[in-house]
């Protein structure tokens, strides 16, 4: 399987990921975009330094100039880029384990280059490795963390007198929220502050339940009006609320929705195809337009622009805004949050109480021999249900309802059902995964 995702290069360094394959990089991504000025970022695991020094001698070698703003997060990446570059690349390999490495690319205004935007092109010039010469470029310095600090602190609100436990579990958001949270009115409780490329406390990996146990454990025992926990490029942020009780993304982002439109209605808020039904009625209520798009950050990135759609949120803890880029954030959805517990004045699980109106069953994630074989007999079980195939297939009852996509990255078939009763999400979760065994799965 090539390193080259849909999304963003990733792979284990060095076997799959090294110095020579940074420096064919750095080339082709000037040869394909013809930019001049390239910002570039770093997470803290190992191998990066490595990377970063031949990344940016091909970057160089190919006549751009590299604007090095050293550890940062890929929110703050994605802000420098825009600001203070005509293209960037941030070195990570997100919440994946010590022994990976890899690249997020993005062209001018931090547009994501990605598999239908350029990925393949620059996959294809990084195998050739033919490359014209070129005067070299620059290699600088810059420090913009007190600039993206005073970006994300437009969303301060009135916070004041919280108690907040924040896990960035020896990861980039480590360098981003420890200073946003000096100027915020709250008492911190930090677990796991210092960056470590191990990462030896646990997974940087909010959507896994097991590496929220300690931000659970220690919300309880500090009292703490709530806990937020980061992935290892902080551009995923998941949160729990005053009694260590986990809250599901796609609550976040209805919760969210629902405070930016009581601001000011008539915007459109946009989620993934496996978000619950709530977030879609919460907007509609609140006077808001809910578009519901395909899962990816590229994609969504791409519509928010395209739609001027001014916030967006993934079930698996991204958080995108219209007024950063279109890209994800660590700091804003975090102040947002703390604003409505100060305005509202009510603890975190009461606010979220309202929007836990439906039973789902989680992501299950299945090995299939053949995704597309599932798919097809899936739409032939259900034909009479409501169906769509904006991003895989979406098969919708009264009562029930359910996503079910194949994974862009693994061989795996995603399955995401809800129901209004658990007794009927649990009789109908049985019933598609009876069928997809029955399918395709390995014997």
């Amino acid at each position: 399987m090539s390193i080259f995702k849909a999304y963003d290069i990733r792979g284990i360094y060095p076997s799959e990921i090294n110095e020579e394959l940074a420096y064919r990089l750095g080339r082709a991504f000037v040869t394909f975009l013809g930019c001049k000025k390239v910002i570039i970022g770093k997470d803290c695991r190992l191998s990066t330094d490595k990377l970063f020094d031949a990344l940016a001698r091909g970057i160089t070698d190919q006549g751009a100039d590299v604007i090095d703003i050293g550890l940062c997060s890929s929110p703050m990446l994605y802000f420098a880029s825009a600001n203070h570059g005509d293209a960037g690349i941030m070195i990570t390999a997100s919440h994946n384990p010590k022994e990976y490495n890899g690249f997020k690319l993005c062209r001018e205004n931090a547009v994501p280059v990605s598999g239908d935007s350029g990925m393949k092109d620059i996959e294809n010039l990084v195998l050739k490795n033919k490359f014209t010469e070129a005067k070299k470029g620059n290699l600088s310095r810059k420090d913009v963390l007190d600039e993206y600090t005073r970006h994300l602190l437009k969303y301060k609100g009135s916070i004041h007198n919280l108690k907040v436990a924040v896990d960035t579990a020896n990861a980039m958001a480590g360098v981003t929220i420890p200073k946003l949270l000096e100027h915020i009115n709250c008492t911190v409780i930090p677990l796991f502050f210092k960056l470590d490329g191990t990462f030896p406390n646990h997974e940087a990996n909010p959507l896994k339940h097991e590496t929220l146990k300690d931000l659970q454990e220690t919300v309880i025992k500090e009292k703490a009006d709530l806990g937020v926990a980061f992935d290892g490029d902080g551009d995923r942020c998941g949160f729990v609320d005053e009694k260590g009780d986990i809250i599901s993304c796609d609550l976040i982002t209805a919760l969210i929705a629902e405070y930016l439109l009581e601001k000011k209605s008539g915007q459109k808020i946009l989620f993934d195809v496996r978000s619950s039904r709530i977030v879609s009625e919460t907007v509609s209520k609140k006077g808001g337009t809910p578009v519901v798009w395909k899962i990816g950050h590229s994609l969504i990135k791409e519509k928010m622009k395209k739609e001027k759609i001014t916030f967006a949120g993934e079930i698996s803890g991204h958080y995108y805004f219209k007024d950063g880029y279109y890209a994800e954030s660590e700091g804003i959805p975090l102040l947002i949050i703390m604003n409505i517990i100060c305005e509202k004045k009510k603890p975190l699980s009461e606010l979220i109480l309202p929007f836990k109106r439906y039973f789902s069953s989680g992501e299950i994630n299945l090995k299939v021999k053949d995704k597309d074989l599932v798919l097809k007999k899936i739409e032939e079980k259900y034909e009479g249900a409501e169906i769509s195939k904006l991003d895989g297939i979406s098969i919708k009852y009264p009562d029930w309802w359910f996503n079910l996509r194949k994974s862009n990255t693994e061989p795996l078939i995603r399955l995401n059902l809800e129901a209004k009763t658990k007794d009927i999400m649990e009789k109908r979760r049985d019933e598609v995964l009876e069928l997809i065994e029955k399918t395709s799965l390995p014997k």
